[in-house]
């Protein structure tokens, strides 16, 4: 019966932690770190200069530095702003993915980041890159791709209520940084903007790759949700030879009735079997309360 599963028991174990929460504590922790060694050294921050990103030390074998670096900030603010966008994109995207797939997004994100900057910068000497900013980049496209259509209100300047659409936000910020990183940061560049738009344009390539790539061919099966922007006709997967009707089961809630349908109980053994191959935590909303609805139709048998 679907009660005696250890996973339909009101006993079972549940994540109380999101991976979201980890990021945000381990990038706290990370400056926290840096700025108190910072502050007791006399001798310079060897922290900063063992966990920051440099030419110099990846040339010396210090390839940790391509993830580390995200955990370290410039300040206050840099900190402050990384870990505004981190929690307010982050609560998004975070559930689309899931605890497992969200860290891969996440530190595929800074190592993209850091390998465009590198080699933009690979003779620049004793340039240092830290912040989060390329995975919040990464997270904010693959949330444009992900929702178009849906409108953000925010404050412009922290201040002027502004409302539009995560696709417009999305061209412009790719726009703003790539010509900061023709007119800043390309040999011969006129402005110092001392912004890494490198990093932000491997931040969102990454995005955009995984969302491309990875997210939309595995659509509401691979995921705890299905993409809104859909894939060419040529790239989509071939119906399976089991019929004409979609591979997804359909189905009906009826509490009224005295038991599931047949079409129910298909949808609750491919949640089952969704929990199994990849945890309670990769359900839906709408999964959860299908499965709670189950479960209170056959404890009234």
């Amino acid at each position: 019966m679907l009660s005696d599963r250890s996973y339909m028991r009101d006993d079972y174990p549940r994540q109380t932690t999101s991976a979201l929460t980890w990021v945000l504590c381990a990038t706290l922790a990370g400056a926290v770190v840096q700025w108190t060694i910072g502050r007791l050294s006399s001798s310079g921050n060897f922290f900063e200069q063992l966990m920051a990103l440099t030419p110099f030390g990846l040339a010396h074998g210090r390839v940790w530095t391509l993830l580390s670096y995200a955990f370290l900030h410039d300040g206050l603010l840099h900190l402050f702003f990384n870990c505004l966008g981190l929690y307010f994109i982050g609560r998004e995207v975070a559930p689309l993915l899931g605890f497992s797939r969200f860290l891969q997004f996440y530190a595929a994100s800074a190592v993209l980041g850091a390998i465009v900057w590198s080699a933009t910068h690979w003779f620049g000497g004793g340039t240092m890159l830290m912040g989060a900013s390329a995975c919040v980049a990464a997270m904010f496209i693959f949330f444009a791709c992900v929702y178009p259509e849906r409108e953000i209100t925010f404050l412009l300047f922290l201040i002027l209520p502004v409302t539009l659409r995560p696709k417009v936000m999305a061209w412009a910020l790719v726009g703003f940084d790539l010509l900061g990183f023709a007119f800043s940061e390309l040999p011969g560049g006129k402005f110092d903007t001392n912004i890494a738009h490198s990093a932000h344009l491997g931040g969102m390539l990454a995005g955009w790759l995984y969302f491309r790539f990875v997210y939309a061919r595995h659509g509401a099966d691979g995921f705890s949700s299905s993409p809104a922007i859909e894939l060419p006709t040529w790239l989509r997967r071939r119906k399976s030879a089991v019929g004409p009707e979609s591979s997804a089961p359909k189905f009906r809630v009826d509490l009224g009735g005295k038991a599931p349908t047949p079409d129910l109980r298909a949808e609750v053994d491919r949640i089952l079997d969704k929990i199994n191959s990849q945890g309670f935590g990769a359900l839906t909303e709408q999964e959860k309360r299908l499965l709670d609805d189950a479960k209170d139709m056959l404890s009234r048998r």
